[in-house]
């Protein structure tokens, strides 16, 4: 399959660099006063590198990010001099801009505490007992780095004959698109895992990971995540 029919943007969508950073800072469970830049570095081009190799077309900030990371990450190697003053931490260089944006993305959280996007607001006419779930569980918006979390799992289980097979005429993201849409509305939601069927040849796969992504830029579903489970739920909207 060509570049062009794989190819999709996410910038300004879903998430940008802070949020990847913040996603690894919280995946890893280490403070942001004292980053493992080394590893949260490596985490971070990992997933450049995954992006691109999806032709997931990521903003020119994400690329920039990047390049702050490895010039402190290299600040970090160099020898300490003993000075009268004490020299900074290279890192306050990504701590500093990271709690602004936790807190300014807290306040913006806080102003859009109405649940405009809610399950009972936008479902087409589904009757609350068709939804096979519990509506009472508590959710939470899914970002882009947990779906890709989640789908790298399902490659990740995929058999090798699975994994070796690529037809670049059979699919394409518009068709999937109107595949899922027919889906979604006959049911109204659907686990993120149920779209993945162990018997998708891997092409298939990637078209219905990246269809899923563009669906979420054109707000056709809302993607969000059980908290007591973890199970990913697209809802149409």
């Amino acid at each position: 399959m060509s570049d062009e029919r794989y190819e999709v943007k996410v910038e300004n969508v879903f998430e940008g660099p802070m949020d990847l950073l913040i996603y690894l800072i919280k995946k890893h469970e280490v403070d942001i006063y004292d980053i493992p830049i080394g590893l949260i570095t490596e985490q971070y081009l990992g997933y450049l590198e995954w992006m691109k190799a999806m032709s997931i077309n990521v903003a020119g900030d994400f690329i920039l990010m990047a390049s702050t990371l490895t010039q402190i990450k290299s600040r970090m190697l160099l020898p300490v001099h003993e000075t009268l003053e004490e020299e900074e931490d290279p890192r306050l260089e990504l701590t500093r801009p990271l709690l602004e944006y936790l807190r300014l993305k807290a306040a913006a959280e806080q102003l859009e505490d109405r649940e405009l996007l809610g399950v009972d607001t936008f479902l087409r006419g589904v009757a609350e007992d068709e939804i096979a779930f519990d509506p009472s569980e508590r959710e939470i918006q899914v970002s882009l780095f947990e779906l890709i979390d989640a789908f790298q799992r399902i490659l990740s289980n995929m058999s090798a004959e699975h994994r070796l097979t690529f037809d670049e005429e059979r699919f394409s993201i518009q068709d999937k698109i109107s595949e899922l849409v027919d889906v979604l509305e006959e049911r109204g939601t659907v686990t993120f895992h149920e779209l993945f069927s162990p018997n998708l040849k891997k092409d298939e796969l990637i078209v219905t990971f990246l269809a899923i992504l563009e669906m979420g830029k054109l707000c056709l579903v809302r993607i969000t995540q059980q908290v007591q489970t973890g199970i990913i739920r697209l809802f149409y909207i």
